[in-house]
C-alpha cells in the first residue's frame, strides 16, 4: 500500500482521482484546497489531514517525509488549476514523491524542459492522465489505423460543452491560467490525434476567443478540422432539442467514433498502470503541449476550404 496526497481536492476532477486511489488499494493521507467544500473526502477515505493553506500542507508532508518511508507521501495527485501544475509537480519532486498530474501537464513547452532536468536530478517522475489513450473504442481504432499503413485520413473533431457565465469569471476563463479554450478543453483530443496520426506538418487557426476556437491541422497521416466551444448556442439542433448540454464527436473518414461510454474507470486504469511501472510521461505529452501553445500564439488565418463545418455555420449566422 502506498501513501497519496492530493492538491486541488475540491475541484471537479478530484473524485476520479480519489476513486482511483481507493480502487488500487492505496491510502490518502493528506489533501489541500483553498476552498473548504471537501466533504467528498469522507466518501472515499476517513481521517485525511486537510489543509486550506498550501504552506501547512507542505510542512505536514515534509514532517512525514522525515519520519520514515512508511509515513511519507509516495505519490501526489495534482488536480489544481492548470497554471499551478508546474509548481505542484516541482513540489512533489521536493517531497520525494511521484507526481500524477491532470492534463495539461503544463502550459508551455519550456516548462517540460525544466521538468525533464528535475527528473534527472531528483530521480522522481511525473505522469499525466491521458484517459483517451486507454479507452477501449479508441484502442480498437488505433489498431485499425496502424494496420492500414501510411494512408491519409480525414478527421472532423467537434467538442461543444455548454458552460454558464461562471466559466469566464473563474480561472478557466483566464487564458493566463487555463491556456484558453484550445488548451483547457481540447488538449486531450489533440493528444489523442497526434498519438494516433503522427506529428504536426501544418496548422491554421481560424477563430479563437473566450468561448470557442477552430482551426485545421495537417498531421503525418490525417487532415484534421477541429471546432471547440463552451457556447451552448453552437450545439447542433438535435442536441438542443434533446436537452443535452454537450456534443462530442470525432469522425474518421466520415464514420463516427463512438466513445461517449466507457469513461467511468479510466483513471483507475491509468493509476494501476503507473503503479505497475507504466504511465505517460513528459515525452508522451510534449507534442500536444507544443501544439496548444502554438495555437495559443499563432495569428488568425482567413477561413478557407479546410475550415470546420460548424465554423462555417457560425459565420453565416
Amino acid at each position: 500500500m502506498k501513501n497519496f496526497a492530493i492538491a486541488g481536492v475540491a475541484g471537479y476532477i478530484a473524485p476520479r482521482h480519489l476513486q482511483a486511489i481507493k480502487d488500487t488499494g492505496n491510502k490518502l493521507i493528506a489533501a489541500v484546497d483553498p476552498h473548504d467544500s471537501v466533504g467528498i473526502l469522507d466518501r472515499y477515505f476517513m481521517g485525511v489531514s486537510y489543509f486550506k493553506e498550501f504552506e501547512r500542507f507542505d510542512r505536514h508532508l515534509e514532517k512525514r517525509r522525515r519520519m520514515s518511508d512508511e509515513d511519507r507521501a509516495h505519490y501526489i495527485s495534482i488536480c489544481s488549476p492548470n497554471h499551478l501544475h508546474d509548481a505542484h509537480i516541482r513540489f512533489a519532486f521536493r517531497t520525494e514523491a511521484t507526481a500524477i498530474c491532470e492534463k495539461p501537464m503544463v502550459l508551455n513547452p519550456w516548462n517540460l524542459d525544466l521538468l525533464e532536468e528535475l527528473e534527472a536530478e531528483t530521480g522522481q517522475r511525473v505522469y499525466n492522465i491521458l484517459q483517451l489513450r486507454v479507452h477501449p473504442s479508441i484502442l480498437k481504432l488505433k489498431e485499425k489505423i496502424d494496420a492500414a499503413g501510411n494512408g491519409m485520413h480525414d478527421i472532423e473533431l467537434t467538442y461543444i460543452t455548454s458552460r454558464g457565465p461562471w466559466y469566464r469569471y473563474s480561472w478557466k476563463g483566464d487564458e493566463e491560467k487555463s491556456g484558453g479554450i484550445a488548451t483547457n478543453i481540447g488538449v486531450h483530443f489533440f493528444d489523442l490525434l497526434l498519438w494516433m496520426f503522427g506529428d504536426v506538418q501544418e496548422s491554421k487557426l481560424y477563430l479563437s476567443d473566450d468561448t470557442k476556437a477552430s482551426g485545421f491541422i495537417q498531421l503525418q497521416r490525417a487532415r484534421v478540422r477541429w471546432f471547440l466551444s463552451i457556447d451552448g448556442e453552437d450545439l447542433p439542433e438535435e442536441t438542443k432539442i434533446a436537452g443535452q448540454p454537450t456534443h462530442r464527436s470525432i469522425k474518421v473518414d466520415g464514420e463516427e467514433l463512438e466513445f461517449t461510454a466507457g469513461f467511468t474507470d479510466l483513471h483507475t486504469v491509468l493509476y494501476a498502470d503507473i503503479l505497475d511501472g507504466g504511465g505517460f510521461g513528459i515525452a508522451d505529452v510534449r507534442p500536444s503541449i507544443e501544439l496548444v501553445h502554438r495555437i495559443r500564439t499563432m495569428p488568425i488565418s482567413e477561413t478557407d476550404e479546410t475550415a470546420h463545418p460548424a465554423l462555417k455555420r457560425i459565420q453565416e449566422r
